[in-house]
């Protein structure tokens, strides 16, 4: 389960940010909105589930995590089609080429924390 690494990865990343702009005092961490490639291929329940274990009984209990998951897409070099990637089929479905280039679905960004 990668998404138990993925939790402690980004809580490492919000604890640390939390201490290095002090976010105006001590605030309570309220939400981490982060968007996560289709190709991570995480269970956006198993990831909240992990976040929330992890957070249990410490200063961030309560925080909530918000996923967006952002489609696969790809370019292709021959038509220049983009075009969603579905079913992990990585060929163009306008002319068949097999030269794509992913242009999204492989990132995790954390997009915002919100702080009160």
């Amino acid at each position: 389960m990668h998404e138990m690494s993925l939790a402690q990865n980004i809580l490492e990343i919000v604890q640390d940010t939390m201490s290095r702009e002090k976010l105006n005092g001590p605030g309570k961490l309220r939400e981490v909105a982060v968007q996560v490639g289709e190709l991570v291929a995480i269970v956006p329940e198993s990831l909240e589930f992990c976040f929330n274990v992890l957070t249990e009984n410490t200063e961030l209990s309560g925080a909530q995590l918000k996923i967006e998951i952002l489609p696969l897409t790809a370019d292709c070099q021959d038509c220049r089609q983009q075009f969603h990637v579905a079913d992990f089929v990585f060929s163009c479905p306008h002319c068949q080429s097999n030269k794509i280039n992913i242009i999204q679905g492989q990132e995790l960004i954390i997009r915002h924390l919100e702080v009160v």
